[in-house]
């Protein structure tokens, strides 16, 4: 076939995804002068041949997978995924356009990249729908016989409906058989729901010469007639007797079963198991393409004998089976297969007249002869006989490439073929094939003739063209994929391996006080610092978790958190990005403390490698880039956590009274009245009446206390020597608000004690002074320093005591590293604090108790009592070594 010259003539050009089409949804089907064309997407397209332009759109409420025409009644049946199949009436769409019902805001949205002029688009009604069901994968419809297959969650099924017409009433439709196909290997989502399969199945209808149950069906919908010997040796004496169709079904995993048509509708009146009705014809052993009919003999004068006589299936990957009837050497009449490789894989196939069958593969459009196995022009194949099949198939090229869905439109009396096709580009197309066996006269290479060669160069060339470009575009996309990769495995690789010690790519975050609308807000500045010698390109995400503690007035509530993603977009070294994200107060005025920052890096691979991904049987077909959604896993990225940060009370904590220098320098062992008087009567003011401290206690209650006593040696070790002349109790408050805005006046004044504003405006005063303790070590009297913490409010006196202790936590364990043997203390001593707090557990315990059973003056006393074994409890006279 090497002498075949396709003239390849571009119709139209329809809106695809980048990448292409994917082959498998699209469909093409013609009736007249009108041709049907579905992209795969919601949409179907109206075009005439002999206007050359788009007549009409028809918006359907899914994605179609099928289409089908019936010449009673010009009705187009339409299956769209997982919604059902609709039933539209193409005279009374025509009268809808002609009177201009289209939908007219859509005009503009549907013109293709190629000036495609503007149609009206006709959205289809719901009501339209004459089986609603998201299980449906394929269907044919014989008159008023609605033959279905649906994906069960392990086996599909095969199922008959009586379907109504357009114009009647919506009655829903009869079923009139059912019956289950056993699969090799189980279904997606067999566990659960079905998923929608990624190659979809073949549905046919095979009738004997003769039958009505083809009656006025269009050429590519789905059914064909077979000789009366070979389709009694496929489907059985049963269905030759009854002249009864028969349903052809090629599933994704390899199987070619079938159904004969009228023992299904009788099945539900008979006894016996309904999976006798189906046969399994062969396997193919991989997903099942294409299924037609074509003749491979000559037909005489009979007309029985001008139907099709062999039965053909493709497989995905190239597997060809061929059927037909034929003799034995006894004299019977046995069925004949023959299985062919072709290459692969196969994106679409049709059968034509004299044998051949066309089919697309990624790379070129091929044409094989089963009636002679070869070109015309081919040196004789090895023949098994008269009327046999050849025991090889040559594919000879047609020189177009990347056609995702093919028909035969005519055969032309001399050999001739027109064939209708959809590139992958979403282009229409016709091929017009001058099949025949004569060579041409050389008498009549006219310039005519030249100039018709001219012509099919150029449009090779332009094929070529259109090729190599996609080929391009695929090979620049991959490149670009594997060196973002390859950059992110670097990073990936810089940042596990620096676990300790400083990070290459590091996140810090530092707390202050704004102001904004009449309100101060707490903001928390996070700031990421490229130091490797890799760049952050595309893909690369920066995530900030805020997440906050529970409420202190409701313990049992859980805390709130917000994640914040900011694009990276380029990040080079030496580079940094700074991000500044409110933390409080919330709507409510409160701010929920402690609040942890957690930064981390998130790598998209679905971002980066997902337009570059092919499906995994089209790695030969370059043009068709759509990764589809079971190609990447639901975790598609990468997460590098940076760091962690909390934010408690002593950060947050602001200092009024340090924003100016002092007149005079306070006396740090002058002598002091009462801490309590002095604090009220601050918070009186001036011009109050004058109040013994008994009334003023009774008015306000006396501030709540919280004591941490630290062995001097354990501060000096952690905390260095420090300055010369700076006490260790100054030395320790610095440690302490080391995180706060204030921490260079505290720095300055060398300050032990400072008092504070808290969050939400109550005071809270830190004292840290050195003291001697004499109880605890065998060895005589030890050094410590005592760390208050003192608040009128008795939730932020626990916040700042939690504070307090958690550094100490940290401070201990890396110390104990590397630290000496303990002192030697008394253990009877320790032992007597222990029994002493466990007195006051228990007692706590009891006045919880008596709390929900006393009445309001009692409970008033029980509370006061419970107030102040909880400030027994935050002095527990141990001390940290």
């Amino acid at each position: 076939m090497a002498g075949f010259a396709p003239r390849v003539q571009y119709l139209a050009g329809f809106r695809c995804p980048l990448g292409g089409l994917a082959a498998g949804k699209p469909r093409v089907l013609c009736r007249g002068a009108e041709i049907f064309v579905s992209t795969g997407s919601e949409l179907v397209y109206v075009y005439d041949q002999e206007g050359n332009l788009l007549t009409a759109v028809f918006r359907f409420p899914g994605r179609v997978w099928h289409l089908e025409l019936s010449a009673l009644g010009g009705v187009l049946y339409v299956l769209c995924a997982q919604k059902g199949v609709y039933c539209v009436s193409l005279d009374q769409a025509s009268r809808s356009v002609s009177q201009g019902d289209g939908d007219d805001s859509d005009k503009n949205d549907e013109d293709s990249e190629d000036g495609e002029p503007p149609c009206p688009v006709i959205p289809v009604d719901p009501d339209a729908c004459i089986l609603p069901d998201a299980t449906l994968c394929a269907f044919v419809v014989l008159d008023d016989i609605l033959v279905t297959l649906a994906q069960g969650p392990a086996q599909w099924k095969v199922q008959l409906f009586r379907c109504r017409r357009p114009g009647e009433d919506a009655r829903p439709p009869g079923q009139v058989g059912e019956v289950e196909l056993s699969t090799s290997s189980p279904l997606a989502g067999s566990l659960g729901e079905p998923t929608a399969p990624h190659f979809l199945p073949v549905l046919c209808c095979v009738s004997p010469p003769g039958c009505s149950g083809l009656r006025g069906r269009m050429r590519g919908s789905g059914g064909f007639t077979l000789e009366r010997a070979l389709f009694g040796l496929l489907f059985g004496v049963d269905a030759s007797l009854l002249e009864s169709p028969a349903i052809l079904c090629g599933l994704p995993d390899g199987q070619l079963c079938c159904v004969v048509l009228k023992t299904l509708v009788t099945s539900r009146l008979a006894p016996g198991d309904p999976k006798a009705l189906v046969k399994i014809l062969h396997h193919l052993e991989e997903p099942v393409v294409s299924i037609g009919a074509l003749r491979t003999e000559s037909s005489g004068e009979n007309v029985e004998d001008a139907h099709p006589d062999c039965l053909v299936a493709l497989g995905r990957h190239g597997r060809v089976l061929a059927v037909k009837a034929s003799w034995d050497e006894a004299g019977d009449l046995v069925p004949e297969l023959q299985e062919y490789r072709l290459p692969g894989p196969v994106l679409c196939a049709a059968c034509g007249g004299g044998g051949r069958v066309y089919h697309s593969t990624a790379s070129d459009l091929c044409v094989v002869d089963l009636a002679r196995g070869g070109a015309p022009q081919d040196p004789v194949q090895p023949d098994r006989g008269p009327g046999s099949l050849p025991s090889l198939l040559c594919p000879a090229s047609l020189s177009v490439c990347s056609v995702v869905t093919l028909s035969v439109l005519s055969e032309v009396p001399e050999g001739g073929t027109r064939l209708l096709a959809l590139s992958a580009r979403g282009r229409l197309m016709t091929c017009s094939l001058d099949l025949s066996s004569e060579a041409p006269c050389p008498a009549r290479a006219t310039v005519v003739n030249t100039g018709q060669k001219i012509k099919e160069l150029l449009s090779g060339i332009g094929t070529v063209s259109e090729r190599v470009s996609s080929l391009k575009k695929a090979v620049d996309q991959r490149n670009r994929a594997l060196m973002c990769l390859n950059e992110a495995m670097n990073v990936s690789c810089v940042l596990l391996a620096s676990r300790e010690g400083p990070r290459p790519i590091s996140c810090t975050t530092a707390t202050a006080w704004s102001r904004a609308e009449l309100q101060d807000v707490l903001t928390a500045t996070c700031r990421l610092q490229n130091g490797s010698g890799f760049s952050l390109d595309r893909g690369w995400t920066w995530c900030v978790r805020v997440r906050t503690c529970s409420r202190a007035s409701d313990p049992d509530s859980a805390g709130s958190a917000a994640t914040y993603t900011i694009p990276v977009d380029r990040l080079g070294p030496g580079d940094r990005r700074e991000v500044t994200l409110p933390l409080g107060p919330g709507e409510d005025g409160a701010l929920d403390l402690p609040v942890t920052v957690s930064c981390a890096l998130h790598y998209s691979l679905r971002e980066v490698v997902g337009g570059a991904l092919a499906p995994p049987d089209s790695s030969e077909d370059p043009s068709l880039e759509g990764c589809p959604p079971d190609m990447l896993p639901e975790q598609d990225g990468v997460c590098l956590p940076l760091s962690e940060h909390t934010v408690d009370v002593l950060q947050c904590l602001r200092f009024p009274g340090l924003a100016a220098p002092p007149t005079r320098a306070p006396s740090p062992r002058s002598p002091a009245g009462d801490p309590v008087d002095t604090f009220l009567g601050a918070r009186l003011g001036p011009g109050s009446e004058p109040a013994g401290p008994a009334s003023l206690r009774a008015k306000f209650p006396p501030p709540s206390v919280a004591t941490i006593k630290v062995s001097a040696g354990l501060l000096r070790a952690a905390l260095g020597d420090g300055q010369p002349g700076v006490s260790l109790g100054c030395t320790t408050l610095q440690w302490l608000l080391a995180e706060n805005s204030a921490l260079d006046v505290v720095r300055a004044r060398l300050l032990s004690s400072v008092r504070g504003v808290a969050p939400d405006g109550t005071d809270l005063h830190l004292v840290v002074r050195e003291v001697t303790v004499t109880h605890l070590c065998a060895a005589g009297p030890m050094q410590a320093v005592e760390i208050q913490v003192e608040s009128s409010s008795l939730a932020n006196l626990c916040q700042a005591h939690h504070a307090v202790i958690g550094r100490l936590q940290r401070m201990v364990v890396e110390q104990a590293a590397h630290s000496s043997s303990p002192p030697d203390l008394r253990v009877q001593c320790l032992h007597q604090i222990q029994v002493n707090h466990e007195t006051l557990l228990r007692e706590v315990q009891t006045l919880r108790d008596r709390l929900s059973t006393d009445d309001e003056a009692s409970s008033r006393a029980t509370a006061e009592r419970l107030l102040q074994v909880y400030g027994q409890l935050r002095s527990p006279g141990l001390l940290l070594v």
